[in-house]
């Protein structure tokens, strides 16, 4: 990306905050090492992803640098001023501009799901209503077992814990960079795993004759949304 771009986005990003500072959050777009671990996890083989907020395209680049193709892209974004250069600048990709929290009625997939789901959304500036709205709608669309990767400025997960468990959702810090314009942290979202139930009368030896319960190992690593976080940061 060249000098000229990256001052062209800020410009550009500089004058969405300043006309509507709730809906941009932010004064600049976000930096290239947020880029890379908001997609660090999301394979070229995984298939079509769902990019939300994309804003001037920095996560939209860093997919495409992760072998993700451009064909296999669709950006939903609201402002008709970010719409119009990501349409011009990735050709290829579907540009969709609308409201987030509407994909799941606009038939975009044909009943297919997407693979991953990137969220450049300022959550935290957006009413708890809406984001629970904008998460349903987005996992009506992601396959099982996909993530839903979003970043924050604040100190915890920006999902509130009572629209995590009315979703049965889970969230996991996965890392963060102070080399951003401000700070950022990333979580990845998922569908809460089942609880596993064995019939198997495994504990003979108690006497106990009552059906096993176990949660899966993963589950006592997962960070728990409105909670601090004790997970160390990425390093970047």
């Amino acid at each position: 990306m060249s000098a000229n771009t990256t001052c062209s986005d800020f410009v550009q990003f500089f004058r969405s905050w300043v006309s509507n500072p709730l809906r941009v959050s932010a004064i600049a777009p976000s930096g290239e090492r947020l880029a890379r671990l908001m997609t660090m996890e999301v394979e070229a083989l995984d298939g079509p992803v769902l990019e939300l907020g994309p804003g001037t395209g920095v996560f939209t680049r860093a997919l495409l640098a992760r072998g993700i193709r451009e064909c296999d892209l669709t950006l939903i974004e609201f402002g008709a001023e970010f719409a119009g250069a990501l349409s011009a600048r990735f050709p290829e990709a579907r540009v969709v501009q609308m409201d987030a929290s509407e994909i799941g009625q606009a038939g975009l997939f044909d009943g297919k799901s997407v693979n991953a789901v990137v969220s450049g959304l300022p959550l935290l500036s957006i009413p708890p209503a809406k984001v629970a709205a904008i998460l349903s709608a987005a996992f009506s669309v992601l396959r099982p077992g996909g993530a839903f990767y979003q970043f924050t400025y604040g100190p915890r997960c920006p999902v509130s814990r009572s629209i995590m468990d009315t979703l049965d959702l889970e969230a996991t810090r996965i890392g963060g960079t102070v080399r951003n314009l401000p700070p950022a942290s990333v979580y990845r979202i998922l569908h809460k795993a089942p609880v596993v139930v064995s019939t198997d009368c495994a504990l003979k030896d108690s006497g106990n004759d009552d059906a096993e319960i176990t949660m899966p190992a993963g589950d006592m690593m997962t960070e728990k949304c409105g909670r601090n976080s004790s997970a160390p940061n990425a390093g970047l």
